[in-house]
């Protein structure tokens, strides 16, 4: 296999599609490194690893020996993303930006290289623009075009509003290709539209059009939506070791080749033979702690992950109720306190509902017995261990 040819290969690991092919092969040909542009709006102070499988192809072009740009869309961050939105996002303020942007700066490099990363921000060009350049810009598009968007067209249709301000979030975008002479731009699969604008506005610009590489959405902890701070089915990179160990070993055997594939840093020949290996009878979850470890040193360190493997191991293969847990006190009324509302109150489920759905699920524990009915009611002074799931302890006291 030829340089090009393998360095294709790798860059094809997990990804969704790439348009134009044909035009990336021409471009590996030439042995000249490449400007790979990722942008990233700085709308949460906090990456979880859906984000970082952006984060590792970036990783994976610069280790084949190209320009990585790591893009904080400072300035597209003020207009909110439309993306997959059937509201107008509140806009941020530059001092939630600013401030977002500085933590990504942080957790990218626990990923990237920062000797080979070179940060931009697209307030540098944007800023510039007047009221007269951002009119010549909003004139390269119509408003059939930017209704060709799912997310707009739904919207449309729907009756719900449509700021004028989000028709220029992908024009922004595509013009920040054109800014930096991007010759591959990578994104989400939910991205195309946006991207693809990159290019049109290239090629009207009279500049070589950069290819396309979408990445799958991440999938959360739940196997079947895009992980997602507010669906709560995430894994932040800051989370702690023991909480990013519990998580990863919560999920599904299926969906843990999903993330071998996205975030293992393991060539893909390895993968393989762990599959096999697998499919030869070695437990999957010997696999997933290997997985576990890998990413925890990834964002913590060695000696963390195997912390957090021995706890882990201590506590729940064990069946040890941990020392230390959140602690809840709540005055008992009269009427005493259903189970579900005291799950919910103490942060162990998002609410009542997801209460009562863990507990016939049997994933409720009291005092480390298995909870069988949903209405059951706390009526007495006393001090218990609640505990949902694998990860999730509460030491809850009712007084009087």
């Amino acid at each position: 296999m030829s340089n090009w040819q393998s360095a294709l290969a790798e860059i094809k690991r997990g990804a969704e599609e790439i348009l134009i092919e044909e035009e990336l092969v021409a471009k590996l040909k030439e042995g000249k490194p490449l400007k790979i542009k990722a942008g990233f709006d700085p709308t949460a102070p906090d990456l979880h690893l859906g984000h970082t499988v952006l984060l590792n192809k970036l990783r994976a072009f610069q280790l084949l020996g190209h320009e990585v740009i790591f893009l904080i869309g400072d300035f597209t961050g003020m207009i909110g993303d439309p993306t997959g939105k059937n509201v107008t996002r509140k806009p941020l303020t530059q001092d939630d930006v600013l401030a977002n942007a500085e933590t990504y700066k942080e957790q990218v490099f626990k990923i990237l290289d920062p000797a080979k990363t070179t940060i931009r921000f697209n307030s540098e060009w944007m800023d510039k623009m007047g009221a007269a350049d951002m009119i010549k810009l909003a004139a390269k598009q119509t408003v059939a075009r930017m209704l060709e968007r799912d997310d707009f067209k739904k919207r449309y249709a729907g009756g719900q509003p449509i700021a004028i301000h989000e028709f220029i979030y992908p024009l922004v975008q595509g013009w920040d290709s054109v800014a930096l002479e991007a010759d591959v731009e990578l994104g989400g699969t939910d991205q195309r539209f946006n991207l693809l604008m990159g290019r049109e506005l290239q090629k009207s610009e009279g500049l070589r059009q950069q290819t396309v590489l979408m990445m799958p959405l991440l999938e959360g902890l739940d196997g079947v939506q895009k992980m997602s701070k507010s669906l709560g089915n995430y894994i932040g990179i800051t989370d702690a070791p023991n909480d990013m160990f519990g998580k990863i070993m919560s999920i599904s055997d299926d969906l843990m080749w999903r993330y071998y594939e996205l975030l293992s840093f393991k060539p893909t020949a390895d993968i393989e033979a762990i599959k096999q290996q697998v499919a030869d009878g070695l437990n999957p979850r010997d696999t997933k702690i290997d997985l576990a470890k890998e990413i925890i040193a990834r964002f913590h360190s060695e000696v963390a992950a195997q912390k957090a493997h021995d706890d882990f191991i201590q506590r729940f293969q064990k069946n040890v109720i941990p020392d230390e847990m959140p602690e809840f006190e709540y005055a008992l009324p009269a009427e005493g306190m259903m189970i579900a509302n005291v799950l919910k109150d103490s942060a162990l489920t998002n609410s009542t509902s997801d209460a009562m759905r863990m507990i016939k699920q049997g994933a409720v524990k009291l005092d480390g017995e298995k909870v069988e009915e949903t209405k059951y009611l706390f009526d007495t002074v006393q001090t218990v261990v609640l505990q949902v799931g694998k990860r999730k302890f509460a030491r809850v006291s009712f007084t009087s």
